[in-house]
This record gives structure tokens, C-alpha cells and sequence, in this order.
């Protein structure tokens, strides 16, 4: 009989996040894959669970993908978490759940944190339909993606690191004009949780004079006929 795997959400950074469910789960499961062990160990410790980990990121999952394959096969319950949120979501994930689905192992997703969905909801522009488009490409497309998004009548959802950020809001100027409305929300449930409404050029001036720091997610809006 083969195992299981779950993915199970984890807080953006406000611990009261973590539901019951996720908790029980991290309890039951044989082992936790985590996308950095140090991190994750922090989240264990706080809730007073020891559990065996092994580390899953971008850099070793395709590597480490038929060593778990053959765990699960071997009938074990694996947990798999990021550092914050849902795995899968700009995160890794998809790999393993698509090669659990072709080797018909059972996978369940916990309902849980997801950064863009709090930064959507908040930011008043339309969440009846939208677009997510995760990170842009560093280098290579980058500004065709760009070009092409200009023209995206739905509200558009992006996630960008703080280091990024003014870079993206000026691409962003470029191509969409400066009058296009834009929601840069940042440290999502945390301490020092900020959200700036307003056109992309005064967003622009405000993270000049403001460098941001934290987990960024930038909600713009679509292009109006």
C-alpha cells in the first residue's frame, strides 16, 4: 500500500496562523520535507514537535525526487512545507505532486496562507478575476513578459523581493504608464505589515524614499478599455 503525501500550508510570519489541522498533521506524518530545515525548525519548536526533516528546495528537488518517490511508494506519510505559505506557489511543489499523481500516490492539500490573497482582498481593486504571474523573469523575457501584461485587463498579481522592487515599479511605468493604479503590500501578517495604495509613478517615489525590506506582493490593475 502506498503512503501519502500532504502539503501543508505554513504561517507568512504570524505564528496564530498555523491551523489545527496543520498542526495534527505535522504531528502524524513520518517525515516533513522543508525548504530550509533551519526555518522550519523554529515553526516545530514552537509547537513542541519533534519530527525527522529532510530539505527540499529548488536547488535538490530534482535530485531528491525519486528517493521520496520511493518513500511514499514504501507506503510512508511525507509532509511538505516552505518557508511561508503554500507550497507550490512560487515555491517548490510541483514537481513532487506531479510525479506522486503519475505513480498514483495520493496527494492532499490543507487550506492555508497564500501572500497574494490577503494583498488582493485589501488592495480594492477587482478579485472576481485576476492573474497570477509569481515572480517575473529575472533576465531573459522579463520585458517581453512585461509588454505582454500591459495589455491584461484583469487585475494583475506579482510577488518581487525588496532588492527588485523600485526596478519592477519603473519597468512597470514604462510600459503601463505612470497613472496605472498599483498595491504594494509587504511583511504580510507581520509586525511591521505595510500596504501603499496609489498610481505606480507615486509608488515609485515612495520606495525611493522608503527602501523596502520583507516579502513583497504587488496588485495592479488592469488595463481599462
Amino acid at each position: 500500500m502506498t503512503g501519502k503525501l500532504i502539503i501543508i500550508p505554513t504561517p507568512l510570519g504570524n505564528l496564530e496562523d498555523i491551523t489545527l489541522r496543520a498542526i495534527r498533521i505535522l504531528k502524524e506524518v513520518d517525515l516533513l520535507l522543508a525548504e530550509d530545515t533551519r526555518h522550519t525548525i523554529k515553526l516545530l519548536q514552537h509547537l513542541n514537535i519533534e519530527k525527522q526533516m529532510q530539505p527540499y528546495h529548488q536547488h535538490n528537488e530534482h535530485r531528491e525526487l525519486q528517493r521520496v518517490i520511493n518513500i511514499l511508494q514504501a507506503g510512508k506519510t511525507i509532509g511538505l512545507v516552505s518557508d511561508a505559505g503554500t507550497p507550490g506557489i512560487s515555491d517548490p511543489g510541483f514537481l513532487i505532486v506531479r510525479e506522486c499523481l503519475r505513480n498514483n500516490i495520493d496527494v492532499e492539500c490543507l487550506p492555508g496562507p497564500t501572500a497574494f490573497v490577503p494583498a488582493l482582498v485589501k488592495s480594492g481593486l477587482p478579485c472576481d478575476s485576476f492573474v497570477f504571474e509569481g515572480f517575473l523573469p529575472e533576465k531573459k523575457g522579463r520585458q517581453t513578459k512585461i509588454k505582454e501584461l500591459a495589455s491584461e485587463q484583469r487585475t494583475i498579481v506579482l510577488y518581487e523581493a525588496p532588492h527588485r522592487l523600485i526596478k519592477t515599479l519603473k519597468q512597470l511605468v514604462e510600459f503601463f504608464g505612470e497613472d496605472r493604479v498599483v498595491s504594494v503590500s509587504r511583511e504580510l501578517t507581520k509586525m511591521f505589515e505595510q500596504t501603499v495604495n496609489s498610481s505606480l509613478i507615486e509608488a515609485v517615489n515612495h520606495f525611493e524614499a522608503n527602501p523596502p525590506k520583507g516579502e513583497i506582493v504587488v496588485i495592479i490593475d488592469g488595463k481599462k478599455d
